[in-house]
C-alpha cells in the first residue's frame, strides 16, 4: 500500500512538471527578423513592383519601323537648330561670313567631288575678289589659326555650344588675331584669298560647318544669313597676319 502511494505521487509530480514545461514553452514569442531580412525584403519587394511596371509599359509601346534619316534631314534639322540658337545672340540671323555677298550668290557645293573623285567638298565656297574682308558669322572664340595643305592660311571660329566654323583659303589674317581670342558677330577675321589646294582657283572663301563633331551643309543656314554691309575692326590696323 505504501509503494502504491508514492508511485501516485511520483506519477502526479511528472505530470505537473510537463504542464509546466508547455506552458513555458508556449509563451515563448517568435523571434522577430532582423533589419537585414527587413531590408532584403523591401529590395525584393520594390524590384517587383519595378519589373511589373516596366513590362506594364512594355505592353503598351507599339514597335514601329526603325526612322531612316538622309542627310538632307540632318542638314534641314540643323539649320533649324543653328536658326533657334544664334538669333537670341546676334537679335538675327547668322551673318555672311563674306562682306557684300548676297544669299542669292551662293552656290550649294556641298557633296561636290575633289581631287577626281577621290573626296567629297565639305563646305561651301563663296566666291569674292581676292582682299574681300571676312567676318565672324556669330559670337565666339578664334579656336585655331594656322596654315594647312588643302585649307591654307585658315582658321576655326568655334561657338560656346561647341559649334565650330571653318574659314578656308584666306590671303591673310586680321592683324592682332590669335587663338583663344573672343569676337563678336561681324569683326573682321581676315580676307579672301586662294592659299592651299585653291591656288589655281579664283579667290574664294571656302566655308564649313561642324555640328557635334560631324561636318553639314552651310548652304541651308547662309540662304536666310544677313548681308554684312562693312567689317567691323577692332584690332590693330598694322599689317595683318599671312600677307604673302
Amino acid at each position: 500500500m505504501g509503494r502504491l502511494m508514492a508511485l501516485l505521487g511520483a506519477l502526479i509530480l511528472f505530470t505537473a512538471c510537463s504542464t509546466a514545461t508547455t506552458a513555458t514553452v508556449a509563451a515563448t514569442p517568435a523571434p522577430l527578423p532582423s533589419e537585414d531580412e527587413d531590408f532584403s525584403q523591401l529590395i525584393a519587394q520594390l524590384s517587383s513592383d519595378l519589373n511589373r511596371q516596366n513590362s506594364r509599359v512594355a505592353a503598351k509601346k507599339t514597335v514601329s519601323a526603325p526612322v531612316v534619316e538622309t542627310k538632307k534631314d540632318r542638314d534641314r534639322a540643323f539649320a533649324t537648330r543653328a536658326h533657334d540658337l544664334f538669333t537670341p545672340l546676334n537679335g538675327g540671323s547668322l551673318q555672311m561670313p563674306v562682306v557684300g555677298v548676297q544669299p542669292y550668290e551662293l552656290a550649294n557645293s556641298w557633296g561636290d567631288s575633289r581631287d577626281g573623285g577621290k573626296r567629297k567638298h565639305k563646305g561651301i565656297d563663296i566666291f569674292a575678289p581676292k582682299g574681300t574682308a571676312v567676318v565672324a558669322v556669330t559670337d565666339g572664340v578664334i579656336s585655331y589659326i594656322g596654315e594647312q595643305p588643302k585649307g591654307g592660311n585658315c582658321l576655326w571660329l568655334t561657338t560656346e555650344d561647341g559649334t565650330s566654323f571653318y574659314y578656308a583659303h584666306l590671303d591673310r589674317w586680321a592683324s592682332g588675331l590669335y587663338e583663344g581670342i573672343e569676337v563678336r558677330s561681324g569683326d573682321l577675321l581676315g580676307y579672301v584669298g586662294n592659299t592651299g589646294n585653291a591656288r589655281t582657283t579664283p579667290s574664294h572663301l571656302h566655308f564649313g560647318v561642324n555640328d557635334n563633331d560631324e561636318m553639314v551643309n552651310p548652304y541651308p543656314i547662309l540662304t536666310h544669313a544677313a548681308v554684312v554691309k562693312r567689317a567691323r575692326v577692332i584690332l590693330d590696323s598694322g599689317v595683318a597676319l599671312g600677307t604673302r
